[in-house]
Parts: C-alpha cells; sequence; structure tokens
C-alpha cells in the first residue's frame, strides 16, 4: 500500500503531499446566503432532537426534581420511526422522601415501558406490542404507584411521561407539572391538567386564573403518586407536529414564567438547547422559588 501512494505523490508522505496540493477557499456571498435561506421540509430518516435543563433554583437546599429522556431512532428499509420516553416527576415538598419518592418513579415507569418495547424495536423480526400505548403507559404508572408506597411511605411525586412512537405522543399524567404543545405557528397549547386544589376550584368557576396564581393553597395537590391506594392517571394520545415542539416541565417553571413567554423563548432560541437553558434561566431570574425541570423535544421528519 506504501508503494502505492509513492508511485502516485512521489517519496513524501502521501498525507502530507496531499495537503500540501490541497486548495482551499472561502464560500463567496452568493453561496452563503443560499445556504441560509435554504428551508428543509423533510428530514430523513425521521428523528427526535432532546435537550433537558434543571436547577435547584434560588429558594430551596434540595433538589426534589427528577427527569429522564431516551431516544433511539433505527432507519432502514424496515423501519424508521423514531422513538422515545420522558418523563418529569416533582417530589412533594413537605413530604418524607420526596426526592426519593421522584426518582423511584421514573425509574420504574421507564424500565417497565422499555421491557415491553424491547422486543418491538430491537428484535429482528420485530415482535408486535399485544396491549394498547395508553395501557402500557397506565400499568408503568400503576407500578411505579405500588413501588413508592413500599419504597417512600408519606412521600408523593408527580409524573408526567411522553411516550413518543413515530408521531404518536402518549401522554400519562398526575399532579401538576405540565406539557405542553408548541407549533409551527408559534401557537402554544397545554396537553396536561394540573389536578391541584385552585385549578379544580377555576374549573368550578369560584376563582378566576389571576386568583389562582396567587391563591396560599395553589400547591395543594388532590391527586399525587404515593398518595393514596389507588391512583388515576390522565391518559391521552395526540400527534406530535411535525417540526414543533414538546414542553415538559415542573412547576417551578411554568408557575413563575407566563406560557406566552416560554413560547418566545422556545422560538426565538437558535438552538433547542439553548432554549432550554434560557426556560430555566427565566424562573431563576423571576427569583427561583422552585426546583426547577425541563425537557424540550422537536420532532424532525
Amino acid at each position: 500500500m506504501l508503494n502505492f501512494f509513492r508511485k502516485i505523490f512521489g517519496t513524501q508522505e502521501p498525507a502530507k503531499k496531499a495537503l500540501d496540493n490541497a486548495v482551499t477557499a472561502p464560500l463567496s456571498d452568493v453561496q452563503l446566503q443560499s445556504i441560509r435561506s435554504m428551508t428543509v421540509n423533510h428530514f430523513e430518516p425521521p428523528q427526535l432532537l432532546v435537550t433537558s435543563a434543571q436547577s435547584i433554583g434560588r429558594q430551596r437546599e434540595l433538589n426534589e426534581d427528577s427527569l429522564l429522556t431516551l431516544s433511539t431512532t433505527i432507519a432502514g428499509h424496515s423501519s424508521t420511526a423514531p422513538f422515545g420516553l420522558f418523563i418529569i416527576a416533582d417530589g412533594m415538598g413537605g413530604h418524607q422522601y420526596g426526592e426519593v419518592a421522584s426518582n423511584t418513579s421514573i425509574r420504574v415507569i421507564s424500565d417497565y415501558i422499555l421491557t415491553k418495547f424491547h422486543n418491538t424495536l430491537f428484535k429482528q423480526p420485530s415482535i408486535p406490542l399485544e396491549e394498547s400505548l395508553q395501557e402500557i403507559m397506565q400499568a408503568a404508572i400503576a407500578e411505579a404507584q405500588r413501588v413508592v408506597l413500599v419504597e417512600a411511605p408519606g412521600s408523593g411525586t408527580t409524573v408526567t411521561a411522553a411516550l413518543v412512537v413515530g408521531q404518536q405522543l402518549t401522554i400519562g399524567h398526575v399532579g401538576d407539572s405540565r406539557g405542553y404543545l408548541l407549533y409551527n405557528d408559534q401557537r402554544i397549547e397545554t396537553i396536561t391538567r394540573d389536578h391541584s386544589l385552585v385549578r379544580r376550584l377555576e374549573e368550578l368557576g369560584q376563582i378566576t386564573s389571576a386568583e389562582a396564581a396567587v391563591h396560599p393553597q395553589r400547591n395543594v395537590l388532590y391527586r399525587a403518586l404515593g398518595q393514596g391506594e389507588t391512583l388515576d392517571a390522565d391518559l391521552s394520545t395526540i400527534p406530535f407536529p411535525v417540526g414543533g415542539y414538546l414542553l415538559l416541565c415542573s412547576d417551578g417553571l411554568w408557575g413563575v414564567v407566563p406560557d406566552d413567554e416560554m413560547r418566545k423563548i422556545v422560538f426565538e432560541a437558535p438552538t433547542i438547547q439553548r432554549g432550554c437553558q434560557n426556560l430555566i434561566a427565566a424562573a431563576n431570574a423571576a427569583g427561583g422559588p422552585d426546583n426547577i425541570s425541563a425537557i424540550l423535544v422537536q420532532l424532525l421528519g
């Protein structure tokens, strides 16, 4: 092989000779402008861009939030659907082992769901699921409830879990962490319902949204994982907007940064990573009264 290169380049080392003969030139202004103006309408394979950020906040000594992000893309002639699992859990302040409850919940839920999907994702030939996505999510949250009651008695945690299979988004939710969808037309939509006392009073028309924001019992939950023997989680399956974003966050973010401001932060950021970090920075700038966690996911396809 060395003699082959010597015949072509002479006695100098082939890499050095090639570099000596290389000619480079900067792109012209016309070429740069053409690249900047290019609009990519289709990505192959379809994939998930994922980032997360977290802060203890400015007024807490312990971080009771936990988060998990997992995603994979298998591209080829037989499989191009992206898969993702994203979970936010906020251990309930004032309860013993709140941080244990939140961390246990994300581990149990992820273990249950990934075990169910292992044969579908990685076996050849693929083995189809026997249950629906909502049934799997419901069973995973129920298992987390059982384990938390044993391992962290007296504690509690919120859980907002998002399972993405292709363009299908399945949400399992309990508590007052939130899920949002941000669309290409720059709309933001809440896709979870807070299981809080003030939210219930607001739904009944007994208080306004402005009153709910400053209500002294705004952090009181009537439903949380680890509280009570049974748990009724909210379940839903909706389309994931291609090119749009999924945002999961604890109340340390949405409780101090208005929805419209969060929307602006995400869409004005140069990258998805910077957008997620800027959300955390905005919550801290607003006083950071609680732990802050955020997961930001974009579907490209």
